[in-house]
């Protein structure tokens, strides 16, 4: 039917014309209250948004010469994050010349990646950029 046609009916009955599908062809209307349309379609976006799951990354930095204590304090922070439904960017940040000895840094993410195989599952593999290496570690399904 015509959009004039359609827009009387619509005013007849004291409601709205509303194109609810554009980018048909034919273009798709409907005789609905507008005000109320637009508040179910707030409500629903408002309903998606809630469903959603939002993950981070919290980053645990160590140094080549982590010493034992430092190492197990901070592997026990990062295993708390996988619980908690985080991912973890273990970093080992070399300085000077420390980066010759890539495999300090290759040794301590491969031991943190077996320290914390049942709580996390490796994401991307240890890579070095620059004058750091990283791994990233995401935590198990339940």
């Amino acid at each position: 039917m015509s959009p004039q046609e359609a827009l009387s009916i619509a005013r007849s009955k004291g409601l709205d014309l509303v194109e609810v599908a554009p980018q048909a062809r034919p273009p798709v209307c409907r005789i609905i209250n507008y005000g109320k349309w637009q508040y179910e379609q707030k409500k629903k976006a408002k309903e998606a948004k809630a469903k959603q799951t939002y993950v981070t990354v919290k980053e645990i930095k160590f140094r080549p010469g982590t010493d034992e204590h430092d190492y197990t304090f901070k592997k026990n922070h990062a295993e708390r994050i996988l619980q908690e439904g985080d991912k973890v960017k273990g970093t080992v940040h070399f300085r000077g010349r420390e980066i010759t000895h890539k495999e300090l840094g290759i040794a301590l993410l491969k031991r943190l990646e077996r320290d914390l195989a049942e709580v996390g599952t490796v994401e991307a593999n240890p890579r070095l950029e620059g004058m750091n290496m990283f791994i990233i570690l995401a935590p198990k399904k339940k």
